[in-house]
């Protein structure tokens, strides 16, 4: 389990979260809603090590991880997909997969079992990444994340610009990925896509814990989501 105790980070001197509390466990789906700024992003940096914590706690499974530096932080076997997806776009398909590889010395038997979940990029293995169409970027940044053999899977909008096919095809990953005992941590503007995969949501305002509720409640009773969001 991942579990966030109380904490605060921030960008330099603008303090953005303001003592947040979540625990993701394994084979569930937490989805982070709320509007824009509130700072769910930022969450999703500072457990990746990418915001300095400057209280609380982060820990995977009693290992205290809030410390670690960012490069650290994948050897426990946290994969990240940020948005924007930040591949490394000079590189080809194949090469952008090994670098998946690298932090946890994952090996071939890995490398196949993605390549099989997105068949579409083992036809592009020698294509450089920056001249995929933008679904297929985003398969090849799930993909590089899945080379961890990950424990906790962070996705931050990962279904954003993307037609419907690809959105259903990313969503049926994340589901494969719950069934197999991940933790996923879903951040998704696409309040339908996220009612049809979450167990839990977590509602953000302002950097501070909301309420977090069961998708089941949000599903047969929306006024939640009409409050937190305005939809």
């Amino acid at each position: 389990m991942l579990r966030i105790e109380d904490i605060h980070s921030g960008y330099g001197s603008v303090k953005v979260l303001f003592g947040i509390n979540l625990e993701a466990r394994p084979g569930e789906i937490l989805c982070l809603l709320g509007r824009n700024g509130a700072g769910k992003t930022t969450v999703m940096k500072t457990i990746m090590g990418l915001l300095p914590l400057t209280q609380g706690r982060i820990t995977l499974a009693d290992t205290d991880i809030g410390a670690l530096p960012a490069h650290e932080v994948p050897r426990h076997r946290i994969g990240y997909v940020p948005q924007g997806r930040r591949l490394f776009p000079e590189l080809t398909v194949a090469e952008n997969i090994e670098m998946g590889l690298m932090p946890c010395n994952s090996g071939k038997g890995t490398r196949e079992k993605v390549l099989d979940m997105f068949p579409r990029l083992r036809e592009r293995l020698s294509q450089q990444a920056s001249t995929l169409s933008g679904g297929e970027q985003q398969m090849l940044a799930i993909a590089r994340a899945l080379c961890l053999e990950p424990k906790v899977l962070l996705l931050d909008e990962p279904t954003e610009g993307l037609q419907p096919s690809m959105v259903d095809l990313i969503r049926n990953v994340i589901v494969q990925m719950k069934a197999e005992g991940l933790a996923v941590i879903l951040v998704e503007q696409r309040v339908d896509a996220v009612l049809s995969v979450a167990d839990q949501v977590a509602f953000i305002e302002n950097g501070r814990n909301a309420e977090t509720l069961s998708a089941a409640s949000l599903r047969s009773d929306p006024a939640k989501l009409h409050h937190y969001l305005g939809v």
